[in-house]
């Protein structure tokens, strides 16, 4: 049985330690399997890897500002003493935080984010720590996707964008490439949240007495700048209206009644990217936690209840293949249910299918027979023909989904769950490849994969798809669900425009009206609610699509 190198990086590690664990001969290796039925831990004995791990922990100095009680073999690093750099970079996210977030999201996220990434990188080049590959791939991915909110007005991907973006984050300071690593790397940001301030507190305790002197003349000259700043500004503001204008679109408007509010975006800003800067020197290995491997079955016991799913799986595909090529036709005859109806009572079953087969797999590796040659060709084969069948149930599922969005439309739930099981797919495929080249990859392609896919989701404007396929559905039919479609945020202003009045006026009123009791500043809007306010602009809405009027044309275009 062969084990693989941990998620706990080379590159992950200070100098030292890696110097420390070639004369131990502990590279730490937690057992990503490079075959797919190996799940174990490696050849080492767990009572050698507990010792090593409490020797090292014996000679391994206090944490600075962080607790002293730790999981063994849990956490390998221990922060260094903060950086000027590293706590200068965490006040700008703090009073960027302030100055920025209050109204909204937009390109304000990627402002942010540039000084806590900037603390992230000082802590990490303090502690010894070098960017990787992948590294680079988990940063530069969560950066892309903060881009979602810029782009989009609608809050779902957005929202979707921001989670995807802490998971990248966390895979890219924590490193790590197995599966402990990618679920439970977010687990550390929430902790170190505490950590982190401990830590730069600390620090400031520690240097406080020369850090007064020289943090005297800045902020002598910060207070000169601003109070020059406020009464050029004022004066320049009086003599001018159009720089008054510009002045005031680029000064965020902060009131008293805000200040609260103000104060604790100040405290999150500030919190976050010292946690950010915390996990960079000091990162949480999460790969090195032992996870008990399963007891090995015997080849019948663990391979008979896979080879009868095997033929349920091959004769549900025989008869979609049937029905593929014999028509729909025969077969909503015999079973007295409309083209619709059919394709709805199928896809819900055939994607918690599809979630159970994953489930299947990842149990039946851990119980996969693999002492000899033989076991390992039998897994591939049992597993592989499962997941080539489980890919034939993911293509009917989503031809279902075509064909209920063919007779009701498209919306954001079935648009959803349709990127869903596709990424499922995905998986599946993954899954295949790894049972032929190794899995020690398997589970950072499936996190890439899902950042990924949440990428291109908010990159494609899903409400701007709906609607788009909603206009062409009325252009062939006739038929449009208006109350569904008025509900769409600003990305859908473009396709919506193309409707005939006064169809187009009653689609788009309620994003008119939101419209004109929204105005955000610059930083706070995204670039579909810029486009949207062209196109309104340049055609307002028609003040005569009132409510009762748009209510009855909307039943009178959904039933036709």
């Amino acid at each position: 049985m062969s084990a693989t190198p941990s998620a706990s990086e080379p590159e992950d590690q200070e100098p030292g330690e890696r110097a420390a664990e070639a004369e131990s001969g502990d590279a730490g290796d937690a057992g990503d399997a490079g075959d797919a039925g190996d799940t174990g831990a490696g050849p080492r004995s767990r009572a050698t890897s507990q010792e090593k791990q409490q020797k090292g922990a014996s000679h391994a100095p206090t944490p600075t500002g962080a607790p002293a009680a730790r999981p063994a073999g849990l956490q390998i690093t221990e922060p260094k003493p903060v950086r000027t750099a590293t706590l200068w970079a965490a006040l700008a996210a703090g009073v960027l935080s302030m100055l920025l977030l209050g109204e909204g999201i937009g390109v304000n996220l990627l402002i942010v984010a540039v000084p806590v990434t900037l603390a992230a990188y000082f802590a990490a080049m303090t502690a010894g720590r070098r960017p990787r590959a992948w590294t680079l791939v988990w940063g530069v991915g969560g950066l892309a996707l903060l881009t979602v909110p810029a782009l989009r007005d609608a809050s779902w991907p957005s929202f979707l964008a921001v989670v995807a973006a802490i998971g990248a984050g966390s895979l890219a300071l924590h490193g790590g490439r197995g599966w402990l690593a990618v679920l439970l790397g977010p687990i550390g940001v929430l902790t170190a949240v505490v950590t982190g301030p401990a830590w730069a507190w600390e620090g400031l305790r520690q240097r406080s007495g020369g850090l007064r002197e020289r943090l005297g003349p800045v902020l002598r000259a910060l207070a000169v700048a601003a109070v020059l700043l406020v009464v050029f500004g004022a004066l320049f503001a009086a003599a001018d209206s159009a720089f008054a204008d510009l002045l005031g679109a680029l000064v965020p408007d902060v009131s008293v009644a805000d200040g609260p509010w103000r104060i604790l975006l100040l405290l999150l800003g500030l919190g976050g990217a010292l946690a950010v800067a915390y996990i960079a020197a000091a990162p949480v290995h999460w790969d090195r936690i032992e996870v008990p491997e399963g007891r090995a079955r015997g080849r019948v016991e663990w391979s008979l209840p896979l080879i009868v799913l095997n033929l349920l799986f091959a004769a549900f595909n025989a008869i979609q293949l049937a029905v593929l090529f014999g028509g729909y036709d025969a077969v909503l005859e015999k079973t007295g249910q409309t083209y619709a109806e059919y394709a709805r009572q199928g896809f819900w079953q055939l994607l918690l299918a599809t979630l159970l087969t994953l489930l299947v797999i990842v149990l039946a590796l851990r119980w996969a027979p693999r002492t000899r040659s033989g076991d390992r060709t039998l897994v591939r084969g049992v597993l592989g023909t499962l997941c080539a069948l489980a890919l034939v149930v993911v293509a009917s599922a989503v031809r279902r989904m075509d064909m209920y969005v063919e007779a009701y439309g498209l919306t954001r739930l079935r648009l959803s769950v349709l990127a869903v099981e596709l990424w499922l797919g995905l998986v599946i495929v993954l899954i295949m490849a790894a049972g032929v080249w190794g899995a020690r990859w398997l589970p950072r392609a499936v996190a890439a994969s899902a950042a990924a896919g949440v990428l291109a989701f908010g990159l494609v404007s899903p409400d701007g798809l709906i609607a788009e396929r909603t206009v062409q559905r009325y252009e062939e039919t006739g038929v449009i669900d208006l109350e569904y479609a008025s509900g769409l945020s600003a990305d859908a202003v473009p396709a919506l425009d193309r409707l005939e009045e006064p169809l187009r006026s009653c689609a788009l009123r309620a994003v008119a009206a939101d419209l004109d009791e929204r105005r955000l500043p610059w930083y706070a809007v995204s670039r579909g609610e810029t486009e949207a306010r062209r196109i309104l602009d340049e055609r307002p809405v028609s003040t005569q699509s009132d409510t009762v009027e748009c209510e009855r044309l909307g039943n009178e275009v959904m039933y036709r």
